[in-house]
């Protein structure tokens, strides 16, 4: 009798131990699923707060930071609205670049104005234009060197940011906050990273920086002494020149056009000499601001697209039809 009791004490306590094991590993279980709960709702709430546009900005570098502003020539032709359309996807990433396009023509065209339209910088550039004079026009085949390019357009960019920075739109004078110029080309392939390093210029400074694929090198750069100062550049086209470097390679502090109106650039200069017909005016080799971790990165490349082969369209046209017939391309 004493051996069936004790046996089935035996039993009830194991019978209890495998109850208070299922008890706790329930608890356990809501516990997970809550925590599962509040992680799928966390996870909803940020996909509403990203279709709110509220979590965008985690993917924009340099959120803050002085205005740049950023000058790029443009042309008509068949390549044209694929390389602005390039740099409009950069130009979206950067928030405080401000983009001050200037056509070759006698006024703006729709195709500019659509882009910038469908690409949302309409609130954050200008469109300009400025005619190249006939005498300064290249010709038929002439190679893009044998005359001065960008002259006109990037003069009237200057002209106009002068206006901008000493006037408001209510003609009242601005205060004087710090502001760059960039000369951006639209043939050349740029890392969101270089407005960054660019935003760092200081005030009545020249921003320098390597360059690649240009001048028959991998990379044009600045050289720099233990100090970090620039002491020239390792260019191996027309070394000479007072700033021998590309347009690519350097930025300026917007006060240093201001408080020298004359630099601008010219159709009087030897070729090559545009860079130096403006740097002249504002700054010597050694004051230049060395970026771009001591000029070892490179940021920027001059890729330039290559010119369509379009035999086949010509063939087309003679016959009175376009394969674009109706469309922008």
């Amino acid at each position: 009798m004493n051996q069936e009791v004790r046996f089935r004490r035996k039993h009830v306590i194991i019978f209890l131990s495998i109850v208070g094991i299922l008890f706790i590993y329930s608890l356990s279980s809501s516990r997970d699923c809550t925590g599962s709960e509040q992680f799928s709702r966390s996870k909803l709430d940020g996909a509403e707060s990203w279709e709110a546009g509220q979590g965008r900005d985690a993917f924009l570098p340099n959120r803050k930071g002085p205005t740049i502003y950023a000058v790029t020539p443009t042309y008509a032709r068949p390549v044209q609205k694929a390389e602005l359309t390039r740099l409009s996807q950069v130009i979206r990433l950067v928030p405080n670049v401000f983009w001050v396009i200037v056509e070759d023509a006698s006024q703006t065209s729709t195709l500019v104005t659509n882009l910038l339209r469908r690409s949302g910088l309409q609130e954050r550039s200008v469109q300009l234009f400025a005619k190249t004079p006939t005498n300064f026009k290249l010709q038929g085949k002439d190679p893009n060197w044998l005359k001065p390019r960008g002259v006109e357009q990037r003069n009237e960019a200057l002209k106009w940011i002068r206006n901008r920075l000493k006037h408001n739109a209510l003609g009242e004078p601005e205060s004087p906050s710090h502001s760059i110029v960039y000369f951006m080309d639209d043939d050349n392939t740029y890392s969101t990273e270089l407005f960054e390093e660019m935003s760092t210029i200081e005030r009545s400074k020249v921003g320098v920086w390597p360059v690649g694929l240009v001048g028959g090198l991998m990379v044009e750069k600045p050289v720099l002494n233990r100090d970090g100062l620039v002491l020239g550049f390792n260019s191996a086209w027309k070394p000479e020149r007072p700033f021998p470097l590309d347009m690519a390679g350097f930025a300026i502090s917007s006060d240093l056009l201001l408080e020298n109106p004359q630099a601008q650039f010219s159709y009087e200069v030897e070729r090559g000499y545009q860079e130096s017909e403006i740097l002249r005016h504002l700054t010597i080799v050694h004051d230049m601001q060395p970026l771009a971790n001591r000029c070892k990165d490179v940021l920027v490349w001059h890729t330039r697209t290559e010119t369509p082969k379009l035999d086949a369209e010509k063939a087309l046209q003679k016959s009175g039809k376009k394969s674009n017939d109706g469309m922008e391309v």
